[in-house]
């Protein structure tokens, strides 16, 4: 049997001041995910910008799952972080520093 792979855009040129969010994702049937973060564009101090990854049964009520990373510190950047063990529904919070702002774009990639 050959592994099952999907990537999902799960926020596209989304502005996040402050904090932002990626639209939840059903991902109950991977084994593992990875989170890309690009910075479109940039401003401010974005290198001491974090995103942590939540989790939901059911796409509503959100826990921090444990797993953090830093976001891109420029424009064109990307970061990313790994996730395994995982419920029903993944998103990835960031909050940013105080006057950053990033245009964001998040991929998330599942494998079975």
């Amino acid at each position: 049997m050959l592994p099952h792979s999907a990537t999902a855009i799960v926020t596209r040129n989304e502005l996040w001041e402050n904090e932002g969010a990626t639209e939840p994702h059903e991902a109950g049937w991977a084994r593992e995910a990875i989170f890309f973060v690009r910075a479109l564009d940039a401003k401010g101090p974005l290198g001491r910008g974090k995103a942590r990854v939540q989790i939901s049964a059911d796409g509503i009520r959100w826990v921090d799952e444990g797993t953090t990373c830093k976001l891109p510190a420029a424009k064109d950047a990307t970061t990313f972080c790994r996730v395994a063990h995982f419920g029903n529904y993944l998103r990835l919070v960031a909050t940013l520093p105080r006057g950053a702002q990033m245009k964001a774009l998040v991929a998330l990639s599942l494998k079975a």
